[in-house]
This record gives structure tokens, C-alpha cells and sequence, in this order.
């Protein structure tokens, strides 16, 4: 759903301080012009960038979220921690994808400390993209309400999913290339979604129940699911001792 030029999105920027941080200083010197809707947070690295940080910014209203680094090969730290960045964000737009946000609201993109006027062009491009697609939640066709349980799911799992990325996704290529095919390759989607994808599911049924108990059709409705979908889950969620079943109310509650 487009919500054209009256929309003024919110948009959140972590940026490196030796590169990006001091590029966008560079474009406020020279009087380049960009939006000024951009909120910046400092960080020694952009590999120092949390997947946490970036579903709490959309959680509390953000539109869209902009990680700057330096560029590959250009990382003031041994461990070239902007590599790390670019892992995090293909992780992160895939559990965007997953509840349904659209992935793109996550960027990532290179800016040395010389390219002021490179800083403010992204940012306005950006700026442009988000103004495109409308409010987060909204642009997706997602209320509110679910909008807000489905990131308080994500957050939940985190940690598992940072796991799994540190046991089973951890790689180091040298291109930019390499990392999209790698994420968006067959055997790696088929990974996340063994592992990840059903915790995800099971995520929301709690943060779901943690609030009252629910019938099988409420449930439904609020994951916007088929009753099929979610009773499957439900009894894996009682196999595993997660969630009791009232047989007298007919609803589910956390155990």
C-alpha cells in the first residue's frame, strides 16, 4: 500500500563511527541536503549492530532501519566487523519476511568517512522506498496488534537465533555477492526453516497465551492462520509440556 509524499517515515541509522558516522558529519558540514528524518545512533562498528537493536527500533515505531559501515576491506578492526553486519542483516530480513514485514525496511550500505554527499543520497533514496510502501505494519496490511506480537515473538527467539547462526550459518566470504547467495541459497532457506521457522510459530503462541487463555479459533484468528496450522503447533506446545489444554472452557493457556 503506497502512502505517498504526505507520509514522513521514521527512519533509525546505526552507524560506524570511524566511516559512516563521519560521513554523515561530512554531509552536515557541507550542507548536504537530505531528509531530516533520520534518528542516528553511534556504534564503534557496525558489526557491534544487534539483532536486537533493530526489531526493538521497529518495535517501538520505526519504519525503517539503516545499518552504515565501512566498506569491505576497509574495517578499522581485525575482525572486519562489518562482515558480521552483512550476516545479521540477511538473517534479520528473513525473520522479517517470516511475519510478514517487507525485508527491505532493513538496509545495509557502505559510506566512508570522505563520501558525505554518498550518505545523504542513500538516505533519501531510503527515505523515498519507505515513503513507497507506506507505515510499517500498515503497508503490510498488518493491525497493530499483530504487528506488535509478531516482533515481540521475534525478539523472544533472538538468542536461539543467534545460535544458530554462530553453530551453523557462521561463514566469511569476501564479497557482497557471496553473502546473497549464500542466505538465499536452497539448502540455507531450508535450515532456517527447519530450525527457526517453528520456533518462530511457537513464539507467538506463547507471547499469545501469556496474556489469557485462548480458544483454538481465537488463536486462529489473531495469527491470522488456519485452525489446522495452529492446532498443529498447539500439540507440539503439549507434547513438550508448554501449554495445558482447559477441556471444560475448550482453551489453551501457558502451563
Amino acid at each position: 500500500m503506497a502512502a505517498g509524499r504526505d507520509f514522513k517515515p521514521k527512519l533509525v541509522g546505526f552507524l560506524c563511527n570511524w566511516c559512516c558516522y563521519a560521513g554523515a558529519d561530512l554531509a552536515g558540514v557541507s550542507r548536504f541536503q537530505y531528509p531530516d528524518n533520520i534518528r542516528i545512533i553511534r556504534l564503534m562498528c557496525s558489526g557491534r549492530v544487534d539483532p536486537e537493536f533493530v526489531i526493538r527500533a521497529f518495535a517501538r515505531g520505526a519504519d525503517g532501519v539503516f545499518i552504515g559501515g565501512c566498506w569491505l576491506g576497509e574495517c578499522h578492526y581485525v575482525t572486519e566487523g562489518n562482515y558480521d553486519a552483512m550476516s545479521m542483516m540477511h538473517l534479520c530480513r528473513w525473520l522479517l519476511e517470516k511475519v510478514g514485514i517487507e525485508p527491505q525496511r532493513l538496509r545495509l550500505e557502505w559510506v566512508s568517512a570522505s563520501e558525505g554527499i554518498r550518505f545523504s543520497e542513500v538516505v533519501a533514496d531510503f527515505t523515498r522506498q519507505l515513503q513507497a510502501w507506506g507505515p510499517l505494519g500498515r503497508g503490510e496490511g498488518i493491525d497493530a496488534e499483530i504487528l506488535a506480537l509478531r516482533l515481540e515473538a521475534v525478539r523472544r527467539l533472538l538468542p536461539f537465533v543467534k545460535l544458530v547462526e554462530r553453530e551453523r550459518l557462521r561463514v566469511r566470504f569476501r564479497t557482497e555477492q557471496e553473502y546473497q547467495e549464500y542466505f538465499h541459497s536452497a539448502e540455507t532457506r531450508r535450515l532456517l526453516e527447519e530450525l527457526v521457522a517453528e520456533r518462530l510459530q511457537l513464539s507467538q503462541l506463547a507471547v499469545l497465551l501469556e496474556r489469557q487463555p485462548r480458544t483454538l479459533a481465537e488463536l486462529a484468528g489473531q495469527l491470522r492462520q488456519s485452525p489446522a496450522q495452529v492446532s498443529r503447533h498447539l500439540n507440539l506446545s503439549l507434547q513438550q509440556g508448554l501449554v495445558k489444554y482447559d477441556e471444560d472452557g475448550h482453551r489453551y493457556a501457558l502451563a
